[in-house]
């Protein structure tokens, strides 16, 4: 039996998205006269929705996660606009993903905290519009570890769980292929 689809994780997998993370979030309880959580705690929700982080961050400002991740996602655009923030690809990604795309018996897909609007921009950054077969974000699915982008993936390529493989960086990435019943890689 052989791997038929890989899943993807994008922040802390693919990319070092920490500086702008981090920087989006400082932006985002800024807004809001907040203080921002230490850097620890925010790495530690990296993979999470957004509003589902900002719940574990701030679980006394719960009631504000609808407008910290506007915030946030303000902040974010600005940095990119501005150039200020910069996601590079972690070495080895890029020819990863060039020689997993070129086999004709593998699939490639995504699930990813981020957003569509995030997802796409780095889609097209790096050239990879034909490099994924699914793309699942957090816009359409619930927070990981729900096994939704994982069923997603799998219901899109028609490829049946014991043939698929997660690769993330984070305990929610293991959590979610975990709970979708498919394998799981755990990159540093």
């Amino acid at each position: 039996m052989s791997l038929r689809l890989v899943i993807f994780d994008v922040d802390g997998t693919l990319v070092d998205s920490q500086g702008h993370i981090l920087a989006s979030m400082d932006g985002a309880f800024r807004a809001h006269a907040l203080p921002t959580p230490a850097r620890d705690a925010i790495l530690s929700i990296v993979g999470l929705s957004l509003p589902e982080a900002f719940v574990r961050l701030v679980p006394d400002h719960a009631h504000l996660r609808d407008d910290l991740t506007r915030a946030y996602k303000d902040t974010f655009m600005d940095l990119r606009k501005s150039g200020e923030a910069h996601s590079p690809l972690y070495p080895g990604a890029a020819e990863a993903l060039a020689t997993l795309s070129a086999r004709d018996d593998v699939l490639l897909g995504v699930a990813t905290g981020k957003s569509r609007r995030g997802l796409d921009h780095l889609i097209e950054t790096n050239g990879w519009e034909k490099t994924f077969q699914t793309l699942q974000v957090a816009d359409n699915h619930p927070s990981k570890p729900h096994p939704s982008m994982i069923q997603a993936c799998l219901s899109e390529t028609g490829v049946e769980d014991h043939l698929a493989v997660m690769v993330g960086d984070t305990t929610y990435d293991i959590e979610m292929a975990r709970a979708a019943e498919v394998g799981a890689l755990a990159v540093g």
